[in-house]
């Protein structure tokens, strides 16, 4: 990447809207340094815009600086990625034509070695408790294990999942739709700054640029396009994380659901995903086991083990054959269990010894604890 070239994209960022496909196919076709001379000394119109639209572009190239705004950047500790540099994660090329001309990034860390062990975490703004508190432990949980948690930095689901990080000593990327050096939405501006210190912030707009909706919309293509795969917690029908779900899915990458109460209008949109091709999940462990290398299995899912289920099965079938209220002769006991009546007894016995039965007179009955355990305490199976 030589000067010229990423001075022409620093100036391309104040010119060209993210992800305007238009705009990089002019980038592809002529390079950065013709497109950024065209535009801002009034040459030849570009191929593919209007008039109107051509001349838009053009006052917005007049006001220009990219060495100002590359000073600015690193007064504030700010680099400019492009494609080509060492630092670039090469999976954003995924985007073709719609892929950042270059981000801007605030913290230490190599963003293009993060990104290579990466997934994202999204999700409602103005989420439950619920929601909140599953993306902080699987934010933890996933730094736990390694990964890098990707978010949007923004209320809700973003800043659970970036805390949940921050607070397992783990490693976070936030990527925001305005200039990193600042912050937004301004009631995460402590968050932000210490997402910058302990991890990274990104962004494609250049220093002191503003958020509007269209950006937030056109961020969530990079969050998508930079991590193995995108975990969705509570997003309603219309939401910026299905967004980034349905960009994950045209990406090839993971797309991942954590479900909610049915009743739940926050949930609607991640069951419906969940209904179409996402996978469901419910902690870190069965994240990584879809995004992960070889070998990172979840663990096994089973419920507790009770003492009846480590009873050899002959004697297994002689408890079940005993009735939930009253007693029982042995007989029919046996015929219950399809034995014979003397090996009945002799399970009986065994069962006594265990604690699930007792004898009264010439019957057999459960003892209170066997009662609950077996027929859940109501006299049924």
């Amino acid at each position: 990447m030589t000067d010229d070239e990423r001075l022409a994209r620093v100036a391309l960022a104040r010119v060209v809207e993210p992800g305007d496909e238009v705009g990089g196919r002019w980038v592809r076709e002529f390079g950065a340094v013709e497109v950024a001379r065209r535009l801002m000394t009034g040459g030849e119109q570009l191929p593919g815009v209007s008039s109107t639209r051509w001349e838009g572009l053009l006052g917005r190239a007049a006001r220009a600086r990219p060495e100002q705004d590359l000073a600015q950047a690193r007064d504030a500790g700010v680099r400019y990625v492009c494609p080509g540099d060492g630092e670039w994660p090469a999976q954003l090329d995924d985007l073709g034509d719609g892929r950042p001309l270059g981000l801007w990034v605030r913290g230490r860390p190599s963003l293009r070695m993060w990104a290579l062990r990466s997934v994202a975490v999204v999700g409602a703004r103005a989420c439950t408790a619920y929601g909140a508190h599953m993306a902080a432990t699987l934010g933890a949980g996933l730094a736990e294990r390694g990964w890098v948690v990707v978010s949007g930095g923004a209320y809700g689901v973003d800043g659970a999942a970036h805390r949940g990080v921050l607070g397992a000593g783990g490693a976070t990327v936030a990527v925001l739709a305005c200039g990193v050096d600042r912050p937004y939405p301004r009631g995460h501006t402590q968050l932000i700054t210490r997402i910058a210190e302990q991890g990274l912030v990104v962004g494609e707009l250049p220093p002191g640029d503003h958020p509007t909706p269209s950006r937030f919309i056109l961020r969530n293509r990079v969050i998508a396009a930079l991590t193995r795969g995108t975990v969705v917690i509570e997003a309603a029908y219309r939401s910026g994380a299905l967004v980034t779900a349905r960009a994950a899915q045209r990406l090839g990458r993971f797309t991942m659901g954590v479900p909610g109460p049915a009743t739940s209008g926050l949930s609607a949109g991640v069951h419906e995903l969940l209904r179409a091709d996402a996978v469901l999940v419910s902690d870190a462990a069965e994240v990584v086991e879809l995004i992960g290398d070889m070998g990172e299995l979840a663990p096994d899912r089973r419920g507790p083990v009770l003492p009846r289920d480590l009873l050899e099965p002959g004697a297994a079938r002689v408890l079940a054959a005993l009735p939930g209220r009253g007693t029982a002769s042995a007989d029919r006991i046996a015929r219950g269990a399809g034995t014979t009546e003397d090996d009945a007894v002799g399970r009986l016995y065994e069962l006594r010894a265990l604690g699930f039965v007792e004898r009264h007179g010439d019957g057999w009955k459960l003892t209170r604890q066997a009662m609950i355990s077996v027929h859940g305490g109501h006299g049924q199976c």
